[in-house]
């Protein structure tokens, strides 16, 4: 029997399958930091249960990051909770990041419910300006993937489903109805009428770069901490480019088991006391502010502030898709000094405060080291667009990775030629370009 299934489909079934054999599930309970023991090893987590406004700490042999990637708050249905607190985690607890310059996917959606990012159903749309003039934006019968960001830049786009048959008007509507679910609210024929479209970050949700993973189990640097889904990197899977909807699922789902394997194999081999271990917080920016600054007085963050600052370097087209040396330089010292300003004391009068501030530093961490690593593979490969090196560079075929807090570094990684590389550093307020 073939049949055709949707994350709510399975997140339902995981959930009854979970319940059944006794698992407690923490919901609404975001974790925000690892715990680890005196031998660097992962000892559980740590986070705040919204609903009832207090914070929980979890012991455990092994830990499992699958809490998604990061879309910067894009609003892009499905999305808004994936704000890279997994990452933040990672790199807190000696973990690495791979792959992060594919950071910067953006999908097609109406721009007057720019949330719906499904792109399946515009493969039979016609594309025109605000004056009707048809825009092309296919090659050999598909749609071009680069028309659409650089039609943007020139102007208004419109999009009208006219290239549907009736059978796949039925696929739309039955198979893809969440995208044609806001035509229909809106009263809207996409069939025979125009309607504005936008592009909208995913970032690394259906990006590439993530938690760099070391071994078949999902394992990271840090022993018994597991990356799976759109937290792990997706390298492996593919490269720079987008895995799209069907193979990301697929990622997830494969990565969540293989990773629980490993880590349940981690956590046995501890033996019964694994959880009378000493454990340590490693959280630090949006949870705790440095001792040396910290006193009554100071002033806590804006985590709202934050949050637009670093939108404002990543959402934007001509700054994100379209990459060039300068225009990363100058991001980069923009979101060094928001970093600068999360290591001050975080508003935590509520667990939603504490939340949001420890949110903001995440955001802010992935950025900087998104664009970091765009500013070290000086070609264009894939989704990673670097007008300034526009050709693919035979020589860079490699993988990047970085991490550092305080001092950004990215390296040569899996690499198809051997090249021996030492870490590439930067200080903390002054990003440049360093040869690799």
């Amino acid at each position: 029997m073939r049949q055709s299934y949707y994350g709510p489909e399975y997140m339902r079934v995981l959930r009854k399958n979970l319940l059944r054999v006794g698992v407690q599930i923490l919901d609404q309970s975001p974790a925000l930091e690892l715990l680890l023991a005196d031998d660097g090893s992962v000892a559980g987590a740590r986070g705040v249960q919204r609903q009832h406004h207090r914070t929980y700490t979890v012991r455990a042999g092994a830990v499992v990051l699958a809490n998604g990637g990061c879309a910067f708050l894009s609003k892009a249905l499905g999305c808004n909770t994936n704000t890279g607190d997994g990452l933040l985690m990672a790199v807190e607890g000696g973990g690495e990041l791979s792959s992060m310059e594919a950071s910067n996917h953006y999908a097609i959606s109406t721009a007057f419910n720019a949330t719906v990012t499904r792109g399946v159903p515009f493969g039979w749309a016609s594309f025109s300006d605000e004056a009707g003039n048809d825009l092309g934006g296919y090659v050999n019968g598909r749609r071009d993937p680069s028309f659409l960001p650089n039609a943007l830049l020139k102007g208004p786009v419109y999009a009208r489903l006219d290239r549907a048959t009736p059978e796949v008007k039925a696929v739309i509507e039955k198979s893809h109805f969440i995208s044609y679910l806001p035509y229909k609210k809106a009263g809207i024929d996409p069939y025979t009428e125009r309607v504005p479209v936008t592009l909208v970050l995913e970032g690394t949700v259906r990006g590439t770069g993530g938690i760099r993973l070391t071994d078949d189990s999902c394992g990271t640097k840090v022993p018994g901490l597991y990356a799976a889904g759109d937290a792990a990197s997706r390298e492996f899977l593919a490269g720079l480019a987008s895995g799209g909807g069907g193979p990301n699922a697929a990622w997830a789902i494969s990565t969540g088991q293989w990773a629980g394997v490993g880590a349940a194999a981690f956590a046995k081999s501890l033996g019964a006391h694994a959880n009378e271990r000493f454990a340590r917080p490693t959280g630090q920016a949006g949870l705790r502010s440095p001792q040396v600054d910290k006193t009554p007085s100071s002033a806590s963050f804006d985590s709202e502030a934050i949050v637009r600052g670093v939108q404002n370097e990543m959402l934007p087209l001509e700054k994100n898709h379209f990459r060039s040396e300068q225009q990363l330089l100058d991001s980069l010292s923009k979101l060094e000094k928001l970093w600068e300003q999360v290591q001050a004391n975080p508003k935590q009068d509520t667990v939603r405060d504490v939340e949001f501030s420890r949110r903001a530093a995440s955001l802010t961490a992935v950025a900087r080291w998104a664009y970091f690593s765009g500013l070290h593979r000086t070609e264009t490969r894939s989704e990673h667009i670097r007008v300034d090196y526009p050709e693919t560079d035979p020589n860079q075929r490699y993988y990047q990775a970085t991490g550092g807090l305080e001092r950004l570094w990215v390296r040569r990684d899996w690499i198809a030629d051997e090249i021996a590389t030492p870490p590439v550093l930067t200080t903390q307020t002054t990003p440049s370009v360093s040869k690799l």
